[in-house]
């Protein structure tokens, strides 16, 4: 019993440790950085909601469909400046909602072609922007 409780004890003391480290480099991000970590999180949680699929393991993979969900509109669409952005913050509100289409269609469906290209989508521009900051940062 008391190495459950042990087990228990170390599993919510990592659980802590872990926001901690998200939290201090969500602190010290740029707001490039911030972007390339909604990018990382949103794929994440496709990634886990492939395997929860495959797995047959219906409730997380909705759970992580949700969170690449909530990421993509509630972080990356959000961050979008219309304004500033013009044509292209335009069309990728137009891309990240269709890839919301997709991970919808997944999560419904057990589509694992429809996760698949919203996870692709998202990597392209993902990656994208992770050259951008490459540049912006050797110049």
């Amino acid at each position: 019993m008391n190495a459950m409780r042990g087990a228990a004890a170390y599993g919510r003391g990592a659980s802590a440790y872990a926001r901690v480290g998200v939290e201090s480099g969500v602190m010290s991000a740029s707001p490039h950085q911030l972007i390339v970590m909604l990018f990382d999180g949103a794929l994440a949680a496709m990634r886990a909601a492939r395997l929860h699929m495959e797995a047959g393991n219906v409730a997380e993979k909705g759970r992580s469909i949700s969170k690449a969900l909530d990421i993509v509109n509630n972080g990356l669409a959000a961050a979008l400046d219309a304004e500033k952005g013009g044509e292209v913050a335009e069309r990728l509100g137009a891309l990240y909602d269709y890839i919301a289409r997709l991970l919808l269609s997944a999560n419904l469906h057990n589509d694992v072609q429809s996760l698949s290209q919203a996870e692709s989508l998202l990597e392209s521009v993902a990656s994208a922007w992770r050259e951008v900051g490459a540049q912006a940062g050797s110049e």
